[in-house]
C-alpha cells in the first residue's frame, strides 16, 4: 500500500510539473489561457481554501493605510517636520503609506498605466519576443518568477525593466508600445524617491542625506504587473502574501481594488486613491533600520470583471556579492543593540529566491 501511494505522490508531482511546462512553453501568460476562452482555473493555480479568505470577516474597513500630504515639505519647517513625523509613525505601524501632491502629474501617471495595458494587449507574437525567465536580461516578459518554485501560480503576467543596475537602460530596449511613458516615468519616480529618502533619514534621527549617500535606492526595477480577468478569483490569487526584497517600494496601481495589506492579523484594503503612490517598506530598509521600520505582508486579488494594472518601482543597492549590509551603526546607540547580523547581499537575496513568496519571512533567517 506505502508503494501505491508513493506512485501516487509521484505522478501527483509528475503531472504538476508537465502542466507548468506547458503552461511556461506557451509564452502568452495568464492573459493567453483568457483570450483561449477557458472557463476554469487550472489546477496549477489553484491555492488551497486556508490561504485565500478573500471574505474574511476581518476586513471590514475598520483599518485605512495612513495618506500623506507631500505639499510644503519644502517651504515650512514645521509642515516639515509633521510630514516627516507622519511617515516615521506609518513606517512603524503598517509599513505602508499612500503619498499625493508628490509633484509627479497625473498625465505621466496614466500614461505608464495605459502603457502597460498596450503592450500586454497587443499580438502575441510581439510579446512572445521578450519572453525569457533569463534574470541577467534587463527587459523581459514573463509570468511568475517562482513558476517551478511556488506552491500555486499566481494569475499574473509581468513585464520588468531594469531601468538602473547601475548603468541606465538603453532606451531602445524598451518596448515601443511603451518607451516614451516609462523613460518619463521613471525621471519623475527617482526624484520621488529622492524625497521619501531624505524625510525618512530625518525621521530616524539621520541627516536628511543619509540614506541617499548609502545608496540604498540607487538600482531601480520596474515591474510592470497585468492581473487578466479570472473566471474564478475565489480559487486563486495575483500576488501571494509576500515581503519585498527592497529597500523602498514605490507603487501604482490602476483604479481597481485588489491590493491587500496585512495588518493586525486582518487583511485590508487599500483601495486606490486618484493621482497616489503606495509606498511600502521593504526587507532591507527593516534589516538597517534595525527593526525601526517594518516590512509587512501584502498581496493581490483577482477579479472577474475587468484586467488591472500595477507597476511597482523596487528600490534598492546596487547589487554587489561582497557588498556587507547590517543595522545602520547610528541607530546602535543609548542601550539598543542590533536585532540583525551583519550579511552580505548575495545571502541575503540567496535565501530570497530559494524561498519564492510562499517561503518564510527572510528576515527572521538573519535575526541576531
Amino acid at each position: 500500500m506505502e508503494e501505491g501511494l508513493s506512485s501516487l505522490i509521484l505522478e501527483s508531482e509528475f503531472n504538476r510539473a508537465k502542466e507548468l511546462k506547458a503552461f511556461d512553453n506557451t509564452k502568452t501568460g495568464v492573459k493567453g489561457l483568457v483570450d483561449a476562452g477557458i472557463l476554469k482555473v487550472p489546477k496549477i493555480f489553484i491555492r488551497p481554501i486556508n490561504e485565500l479568505g478573500h471574505n474574511s470577516e476581518s476586513n471590514l474597513n475598520d483599518f485605512q493605510i495612513p495618506i500623506i500630504n507631500l505639499h510644503g515639505y519644502r517651504d515650512d519647517k514645521q509642515r516639515r517636520q509633521d510630514i516627516v513625523d507622519e511617515i516615521l509613525k506609518a513606517s512603524q505601524n503598517w509599513g505602508f503609506f499612500q503619498v499625493v501632491n508628490h509633484g509627479v502629474p497625473s498625465s505621466v501617471m496614466e500614461g505608464m498605466i495605459k502603457g502597460v495595458h498596450r503592450f500586454n494587449e497587443q499580438d502575441v507574437d510581439v510579446k512572445k519576443e521578450l519572453y525569457s525567465r533569463d534574470t541577467a536580461i534587463r527587459v523581459r516578459y514573463y509570468s511568475n518568477f517562482d513558476l517551478y518554485t511556488s506552491k500555486a501560480a499566481s494569475w499574473r503576467d509581468t513585464l520588468t525593466f531594469k531601468m538602473l543596475t547601475p548603468d541606465p537602460l538603453n532606451p531602445q530596449e524598451l518596448p515601443i508600445v511603451c518607451r516614451e511613458t516609462t523613460i518619463e516615468f521613471t525621471k519623475h519616480i527617482t526624484n520621488l524617491r529622492d524625497i521619501l529618502l531624505e524625510l525618512m533619514s530625518e525621521g530616524l534621527g539621520l541627516k536628511g542625506n543619509f540614506l541617499k549617500q548609502m545608496e540604498c535606492a540607487e538600482s531601480c526595477t520596474l515591474l510592470c504587473n497585468y492581473y487578466p480577468i479570472c473566471p474564478e478569483p475565489e480559487l486563486t490569487v495575483g500576488a501571494a502574501p509576500h515581503t519585498d526584497p527592497s529597500f523602498l517600494t514605490i507603487l501604482l496601481q490602476e483604479n481597481i481594488a485588489g491590493l491587500q495589506v496585512l495588518h493586525q492579523e486582518s487583511w485590508v484594503d487599500i483601495n486606490p486613491i486618484p493621482g497616489a503612490f503606495v509606498i511600502n517598506i521593504g526587507d532591507l530598509l527593516q534589516i538597517i533600520s534595525n527593526d525601526k521600520l517594518k516590512s509587512v505582508k501584502h498581496r493581490a486579488l483577482v477579479n472577474h470583471t475587468a484586467p488591472r494594472v500595477s507597476i511597482a518601482c523596487f528600490l534598492s543597492t546596487l547589487y554587489d556579492v561582497a557588498k556587507p549590509i547590517g543595522p545602520i551603526k547610528e541607530l546602535i546607540t543609548n542601550g539598543h543593540h542590533p536585532v540583525y547580523r551583519d550579511m552580505l547581499l548575495k545571502d541575503y537575496f540567496d535565501h530570497f529566491a530559494s524561498q519564492g513568496t510562499d517561503g518564510k519571512p527572510g528576515l527572521d533567517y538573519f535575526k541576531l
